[in-house]
Parts: structure tokens; C-alpha cells; sequence
């Protein structure tokens, strides 16, 4: 009943319920004759459904469980076993709805595809600015991009400079910047001020809608994986028959036959698995993990490979002080809360950091007056009576030579950013500014190693010195830089020759990849809306530590699963066994198999509970 609308189910479910209910009713009521036409009433709408799914599954190739299911019923209406037949129908239309109610309660608080996209953009026309669609933009169209704006299309800087965030597409966490004539990617942010930009492509054609169609084209091409229960349909279907067939050529009676198939019904199958994925998947969201139903959950046990991305992922994706390095008699402290008092009159993305890392210090920021700034160059001002200068090497050593020298003498981190600080016409210190690991990312490595992730490779956008500086002393087998999305799916697809692969990723240009894995993880904390959907498994939460627990909880619920599955069809077979011997009636078959559904239910429910990944 997979193919069926989410609306039927709960119709599916309600309908043999309640008649199980008012048939029992009536023969209380002493209209025990009216019971059965009620029960099998309540049988048909069950039956119909299932018998439409298996012609539409037989037609694609696949023959699951479901058959038993229906022959149970098919049979026990026509034998006149009423009871019987609204039992099987109430737990197999049961464990079909609590299957499909895992899925919704894992997509849910999915956002749509691709919710950054742009679809309007504002365009100059005769002295005048209008809003037009995306698919009106023409190459040579002068178009404005606010601050905070997506870039709609490919273009050309046409005046001024523009600071943009091209971590989504690129991986770059830190803001570059984009003089007059220099090309800008569709997809990125504007971090500074707005900037007026010429267009040289449509927006179909343009760099975002590129990796849209990469997202797409990977979701078509990855092959899903089956259903755990129906791994044992074939073989299950083939004992079933061969049982209930030789029970009724042995004893000439066919209610024997329909004995077995009433005990076979893979309620064990049907009910145990579905349960165990809703509490594997309720165990992880309890750890900030949402993982997208039974078949994310599944893949998750199988991963040996990781592929991991740098930015946002294994750091934070955002620059950050990371050093101070005073230059005159003042104190750390202080050369940042000048900075940080200046810099509350801009804008930029580094200005705002720097007004964070103050703030997150306890330190107080004074009003800036006076204020001038030069957009993605620097700023000076007055700041608590002294003339401060704020910015970028080049900006400040206009104001203090020295300071270009300074710099010079001082190490800095790939990646990293500087920025010079001078109070009073003196250089006051330089303040670096990096992109650091996450302090969790290399036990996180190592867990998963501990639990069985053999390979780990990183794949990055960002410069190669960058990745191999961040990266040092990680557990890592191997370290790809500077790829387009286009390459980081040819590097998944290289990693499955050892294995199912797991892809962890953050950006737009981790969609693609991350929907050609066969587990697709995403920071969905920050991450962009693209890899939260492409993706089978959001971490809810920016802590990447929330992996091994989600990891551990699908293990475990899959265990738990297999565990109630081969106890429950044991002793199905025991039962049908008995059946085939005349040892059961058909009503008395459907108790036990109730009664075995109870059993499997509840050790089900044990994956609720768990270890904590050391």
C-alpha cells in the first residue's frame, strides 16, 4: 500500500477497527449472524487496496510479503472464517500506517527545495528600478543586489565593489571581494552594500540553476534500496505455500491450508520493522537528528566510507578571532574594543565578527562618532576620544606605513584574514581572523572509526593550503580541495568501490553530493535549504558529535528489528506447522499471530532506549 495517498490510510486502519468492534457489539447484542457480514465488510476496503498495490508492484518487478497478506484474507473470506479476515486486515493495514508515519514525522520539518533560490530580482529600466521574474532577465540587464540579497544570475561587477559569501557554492567561509568588471556566481550572497550587477546569462543557464540540475539528476540516479521485510518475501512466500499446499493435499481439508496462511501473515514482518524505525528515528531526533524514515535509518547501519565536507562542517563557517597580536603598550582587550566600538557603524561580515567575539568577552562597547567608511577597505573614527582606523592591510597603512611591515614580519594561518588596527596615527595591533575545526571534529572522526567507518576523505571547495592546514592531525585517509559540485559527486561515486558511502555537508554545493550518496547527512542547523533536502539525515543542531549518536540509535533499531523479526517468524513456523497438523482453527491461528504481534511490538519498542556513543 505504498502507492497509496497519505489521506487512505488512516481510512484503511479505521475501518476494519471499528469493525472488529461492531461485530463483536452485535453478537453481545445477540445478532451474532450480522457479525460476519460486518467483519468482511470491514475486510474489503484492506484487501482492495492491498490487491491494487500488488498488481502495481508485479507490473514494476517486485513481489513483497504483501501476497501472503492477501491470500489470508482472499481466503478466509471465501471459507467464510470472518474473524479471521478483519484481523489480518486491521494488523497489516496497522503496520502499513505506522511505516508511512515514520516518514512523515521525519519530513515534516523539511523546508522546500532549494527555499534560497531567488525568484524575483530588481532590474534598472529608463532611470527607474522594477521587480521582474527571473526568467525576464536578459545578458546586458543592469540588475541591483541589495545587501543580504541572493545573487540571481551570473554577471559582471558594473560599479563599485561588491563583498560576497560564496561559502554556499564554493566553500570559502571567508567574504571575498569583487571589484568593477570582475565576475560574480549566481547563488552567492551579498555581505557588504549594495552593488549593481550586469547579467551575462539567464538564470537557467547560470552557475545556481547548474547545481540544481546536478541535485536532481543524482536524486534520479541513486538506486533505493529495498524494504527490510521484503528481503525475506520470497523465501517466506515460498515456505508459506509449500505448507499450506501440503497441508491441504495431505488432509483434503482447505481450511487447513487457510489455518497456515492465517498464522503466516508476516505480521512479524509487517509490524515489528515499521515500529523499530519509528523509534529509531524518534531516538535520534531525541540527539538533534532527523533522519528521513526507514531507508536513511537502514543506510545508516550499512556505511563503511565517509565523505566529509570542510566548511560548516568540519569548522564552523563563519571567520572568527582566532588571534591578537598587539603591536604597541596596549592590551589585547582593549585593541579589540576599540575595533569592535568602531566597527558597530559597518556592515561587513568581518565588522560584525569582531563586534561578536567583543561582545562574547563581556567587553564594553563604546559609541563611535565621526565615522567614515570606505566599503571592503576599512573605516575610521572616534572612539572614547581617539582617532581609530579600523581595516584591511592596505587601508591602514595609507594612515601607518609601518603597519604593512608589521604584518609582513607576523605569520598568519592559511585562510585567515588580517586586520590592522592603528589608534592615534600608531599602528595598536593586528587581529587574524580564521575559520577554525570545530573543537569536536576529531573525536567525532574517531568515533565513527570505532564504529566501523573505515575510510574518511575530505572534499572541499576551498583552497587546498586552506584544507591541509585545518585538517592536520585529523585521522583522515584522504584530502580533495578545490572542487566544483560537479567533481565532489565523482568523488562519492569513487569512494562506493569500498563500500556504501556517507557524505556529510552544509552548502548548495553539497547537494548534488550529498543526494548521490547512499546516506546523505546535512548541517541543517545553518546549512542551506538545498543540502537539508537532498539529503536523508539533517543534524538539527550545529554540533557535529550528534552523528555518532544517530549512527548508534540506526545500528541499534536495526538489530532490534532483525531480532524481533526471526523470533516472530519463528514462531510463525511453529504455528503453521500446528495449522498444517489441524491443531489450529483459522480464528485461533489469527489469535496467536496476535498474540506474536504483541510479543514483537514490544521488543520493538526497546530501540527507544539506548547507549550514548563513548
Amino acid at each position: 500500500m505504498q502507492g497509496l495517498q497519505g489521506f487512505l490510510r488512516p481510512i484503511l486502519v479505521i475501518a476494519p477497527a471499528f469493525g472488529l468492534v461492531l461485530g463483536f457489539g452485535m453478537r453481545f447484542a445477540g445478532s451474532g449472524q450480522r457479525s460476519g457480514m460486518v467483519w468482511a465488510l470491514a475486510t474489503l476496503p484492506v484487501l482492495v487496496a492491498l490487491l491494487i498495490e500488488i498488481v502495481v508492484s508485479l507490473r514494476r518487478g517486485d513481489v513483497g510479503l504483501d501476497i501472503v497478506a492477501a491470500l489470508s484474507m482472499t481466503g478466509a473470506l471465501a471459507f467464510g472464517e470472518y474473524l479471521a479476515a478483519v484481523v489480518v486486515a486491521l494488523m497489516y493495514a496497522g503496520g502499513q500506517y505506522l511505516e508511512s508515519f515514520a516518514e512523515r514525522r521525519a519530513n515534516r520539518e523539511m523546508t522546500a527545495l532549494l527555499a534560497r533560490v531567488p525568484r524575483v530580482a530588481i532590474r534598472h529600466r529608463n532611470g527607474r528600478l522594477e521587480e521582474v521574474g527571473l526568467e525576464a532577465i536578459a545578458p546586458g540587464d543592469c540588475l541591483l543586489v541589495r545587501q543580504g540579497d541572493v545573487v540571481p544570475v551570473d554577471g559582471l561587477v558594473d560599479s563599485g565593489v561588491a563583498i560576497l559569501d560564496q561559502s554556499a557554492l564554493t566553500g570559502e567561509s571567508i567574504p571575498v571581494r569583487k571589484k568593477a568588471s570582475e565576475p560574480v556566481m549566481s547563488g552567492v550572497t551579498n555581505a557588504g552594500d549594495a552593488f549593481d550587477l550586469t547579467a551575462t546569462r539567464r538564470a537557467a543557464e547560470s552557475t545556481y540553476a547548474g547545481v540544481v540540475r546536478l541535485i536532481e539528476a543524482a536524486q534520479r540516479s541513486k538506486a533505493p534500496m529495498a524494504r527490510l521485510a521484503d528481503r525475506y518475501a520470497m523465501a517466506f512466500l515460498a515456505l508459506t505455500v509449500a505448507l499450506a499446499g501440503g497441508a491441504w493435499l495431505w488432509s483434503g481439508d482447505p481450511i487447513r491450508a487457510l489455518a497456515v496462511l492465517v498464522i503466516a501473515t508476516p505480521c512479524p514482518l509487517i509490524l515489528a520493522v515499521p515500529v523499530a524505525i519509528v523509534s529509531g528515528v524518534s531516538r535520534a531526533a531525541k540527539a538533534g537528528v532527523l533522519v528521513k524514515g526507514g531507508r536513511a535509518l537502514e543506510g545508516l547501519t550499512r556505511v563503511t566510507g565517509l565523505v566529509i565536507d570542510k566548511t560548516g562542517t568540519l569548522t564552523h563557517g563563519q571567520a572568527r578571532l582566532v588571534e591578537i597580536l598587539p603591536v604597541a603598550a596596549m592590551s589585547s582587550d582593549r585593541i579589540l574594543q576599540l575595533a569592535a566600538s568602531l566597527d558597530q557603524a559597518s556592515k561587513h561580515v568581518i565588522a560584525q565578527a569582531l563586534v561578536a567575539e567583543a561582545r562574547d568577552r563581556g567587553l564594553d562597547l563604546l559609541p563611535p562618532t565621526e565615522v567614515v567608511e570606505i566599503p571592503g577597505e576599512g573605516l575610521e573614527g572616534i572612539v572614547d576620544g581617539r582617532r581609530v582606523a579600523v581595516g584591511g592591510v592596505r587601508y591602514v597603512s595609507q594612515r601607518v606605513p609601518r603597519i604593512a611591515q608589521t604584518v609582513s614580519e607576523n605569520r598568519r594561518p592559511s585562510g585567515a584574514v588580517i586586520v590592522a588596527v592603528a589608534v592615534d596615527g600608531e599602528e595598536a595591533g593586528i587581529l587574524i581572523l580564521a575559520d577554525p575545526l570545530r573543537m569536536e571534529a576529531a573525536r567525532v572522526i574517531d568515533t565513527l572509526r570505532r564504529l566501523g567507518i573505515a575510510r574518511i576523505v575530505l572534499a572541499t571547495g576551498d583552497r587546498r593550503e586552506v584544507a591541509q592546514a585545518v585538517t592536520v592531525g585529523l585521522h583522515l585517509d584522504e584530502v580533495h580541495a578545490e572542487l566544483t559540485p560537479d567533481r565532489k559527486i565523482a568523488i562519492v561515486q569513487d569512494e562506493k568501490r569500498y563500500g556504501p558511502v556517507m557524505m556529510i555537508g552544509d552548502g548548495v554545493n553539497d547537494a548534488p553530493a550529498l543526494a548521490a550518496a547512499d546516506v546523505g547527512v546535512a548541517m541543517g542547523a545553518r546549512g542551506a535549504a538545498a543540502s537539508a533536502e537532498a539529503a536523508d539525515v539533517v543534524l538539527l543542531v550545529d554540533q557535529l558529535d550528534k552523528l555518532p549518536a544517530a549512527v548508534l540509535a540506526a545500528r541499534r533499531s536495526r538489530h532490534i528489528a532483525l531480532q524481533s523479526v526471526y523470533a516472530g517468524l519463528g514462531l510463525s513456523v511453529i504455528g503453521m506447522i500446528a495449522a498444517g497438523l489441524g491443531l489450529l482453527t483459522p480464528v485461533q491461528g489469527a489469535l496467536i499471530q496476535e498474540a506474536i504481534d504483541v510479543a514483537v511490538i514490544l521488543n520493538a519498542l526497546r530501540a527507544l532506549w539506548g547507549p550514548e556513543p563513548s
